[in-house]
C-alpha cells in the first residue's frame, strides 16, 4: 500500500476555502483506498506554514497513477493551483515503513 500526503498553503486566508473546496474533488476519485482533506491545526509553532493537508492510500502503484491521470485531478490542479503557494508531496510504501504498534 502507498501513502501519498500533500501538504498545501493559501496565498491568502480569504484563498483557504477555495482551496480545499478545490481539493476536496479528488474524493471523488475512485482509485483511493482512503482519501481525507485535513486543515492544519497549527498547534506546532514549527508547522504554520502549512494550510491543508491531502491524504490518501492506494493499493499500489498502478492505482496512484491512474489517480492522477483521472480528469477530477486536472480540474483540482486548475482551481488550485493559482490560489496556492506552498505545495509539498511526500510517497512512502507501508510495507516498507519502521512502525511502532502501540496497542495492546
Amino acid at each position: 500500500m502507498i501513502r501519498h500526503i500533500v501538504m498545501f498553503s493559501a496565498k491568502t486566508p480569504a484563498d483557504l476555502a477555495a482551496v480545499r473546496d478545490g481539493l476536496a474533488i479528488l474524493g471523488g476519485i475512485p482509485h483511493a483506498r482512503r482519501f481525507e482533506v485535513g486543515t492544519n491545526t497549527k498547534r506546532d509553532a514549527l508547522s504554520s506554514d502549512v494550510d491543508l493537508i491531502v491524504y490518501a492510500e492506494f493499493d499500489d502503484e498502478a492505482a496512484l497513477a491512474a489517480y492522477k491521470a483521472d480528469p477530477l485531478y486536472a480540474e483540482s490542479i486548475a482551481r488550485v493551483r493559482h490560489l496556492r503557494d506552498l505545495r509539498v508531496v511526500a510517497d512512502y510504501v507501508v510495507e516498507d515503513a519502521v512502525i511502532a504498534d502501540r496497542r495492546g
